[in-house]
């Protein structure tokens, strides 16, 4: 069995708590480890700010959530212009900005970026997943 959440999201910061707060219900009613549930919140949170603050002309955005088994795969997909993941510059020490990615990275166990040729970009994080004792998650996900 898998758990698959989609949405359709308008480029506004209202938005990001909005997705946060769906997926948090989520993996907390599957028994998802609350210590896990705050990682994914923070990267999730990261993710979609990024659209909201960065992504160019675009009145909307994408996420979707598919939970496999024990594991949490994230796709943030923006209809902008992309971005290199790789030139973007570290944050001097005392910047109160510029740190998304950093913690995206920390947090994920598994992170990409993806580029579409003139429509957007695609960031996809996965987190592996630990459920409380006596939890519903790994009840469903097996059968």
């Amino acid at each position: 069995m898998e758990t698959m959440i989609a949405l359709r999201l308008p480029r506004d910061a209202a938005s990001v708590p909005l997705i946060r707060q769906m997926l948090d219900g989520t993996l907390r009613s599957l028994g998802v480890d609350e210590q896990i549930r705050d990682d994914i919140e923070l990267m999730l949170s990261e993710a979609c700010s990024n659209v909201v603050r960065h992504a160019q002309p675009s009145d909307d955005y994408t996420v979707s959530v598919t939970v496999y088994d024990d594991l949490c795969v994230i796709k943030v997909i923006d209809t902008g212009g992309g971005f290199d993941a790789a030139a973007v510059r570290e944050p001097s020490p005392g910047s109160e900005h510029g740190r998304g990615l950093q913690i995206m990275r920390a947090l994920a166990d598994d992170v990409r970026f993806t580029n579409r040729r003139e429509n957007g970009a695609v960031v996809c994080l996965e987190k592996k997943l630990r459920f409380a004792p006596g939890a519903a998650g790994p009840h469903f996900m097996t059968t």
